[in-house]
């Protein structure tokens, strides 16, 4: 437990330092604001000893949507560790003690899946961000899994890039990237299929106990992995390209867990 205490400590310091000068940058629009939650989240990976290797590149081109699978908590500080993102989370997010602020200084889009008649404006937020020039991730399978495989992704939120290319008279295409996420192991040693619940976190696996678990163990080994981007146009259509998202995440997924990313 002392590593418990001690970590913690450490996140709890440096996450309280930095919440006010995120603000402060949010409020006023700072340039700072994209790059402050990228340097909190390294300093939270180091802190939680969680290493994590890049595979390929992410496109520069704009408006981008990025799309990934989705296994724990963990993947939105390992994700914006390497990268200055906006994530899609659920309206339930929003409420959280602590997580909830966090996600809001990192101007997060929320939707509530129990609100469907709201999708297009939730789409038309998206789209408005990425019109900005702003990369906007969401997790294609709408929620998290164990780890172990990548879940059907659903199409409705990719509509954002239809709508970002209606709603901008200059906007003609959206790049939409896949992005895949697998932890491979910990401590040195391969994350087997039955030990990486570990550190996936879905179901109704508690929050706390869970991030305490995190906490004690340490030495996370993750590969992310940018595929190739796609072309999103007005008469693309959107079920294919979220059936080509999702495989090429699947694809990725299952070479990194095999210990062959490439």
């Amino acid at each position: 437990m002392l590593r418990v205490v001690l970590v913690g400590t450490a996140i709890a310091v440096v996450t309280f330092a930095l919440i006010p000068v995120q603000w402060i940058a949010v409020t006023f629009g700072l340039p700072a604001q994209r790059r402050i939650p990228v340097l909190y989240h390294r300093i939270v990976c180091r802190l939680l000893d969680v290493h994590v290797s890049v595979v390929g590149n992410r496109v520069d081109e704009r408006p981008l949507l990025i799309v990934s699978n989705h296994v724990s908590w963990l993947d939105i500080s390992v994700i914006s560790s390497v990268t200055p993102v906006i994530f899609v989370a659920k309206q339930e997010v929003a409420g959280w003690p602590l997580f909830g602020l966090l996600a809001k200084l990192q101007r997060s889009v929320f939707v509530d899946r129990n609100r469907r008649h709201r999708t297009p404006d939730v789409n038309a937020e998206i789209a408005q961000r990425m019109s900005d020039g702003e990369p906007v991730l969401l997790f294609g399978e709408g929620t998290s899994s164990d780890g172990n495989r990548v879940l059907p992704f659903r199409t409705a939120l990719i509509g954002a890039a239809r709508d970002a290319v209606a709603a901008a008279e200059h906007v003609r295409k959206v790049w939409i990237q896949p992005l895949s996420i697998a932890y491979t192991g910990m401590h040195g040693f391969p994350l087997g299929r039955q030990h990486r619940p570990v550190v996936a976190w879905y179901g109704d696996f508690a929050l706390g106990p869970h991030l305490i678990g995190v906490l004690r163990r340490g030495a996370i080994d993750v590969v992310l992995t940018w595929g190739e981007p796609v072309v999103f146009e007005e008469a693309s259509d959107r079920k294919a390209v979220a059936r080509a998202l999702e495989a090429d995440v699947r694809r990725h997924t299952a070479l990194a867990l095999r210990g062959r990313a490439a």
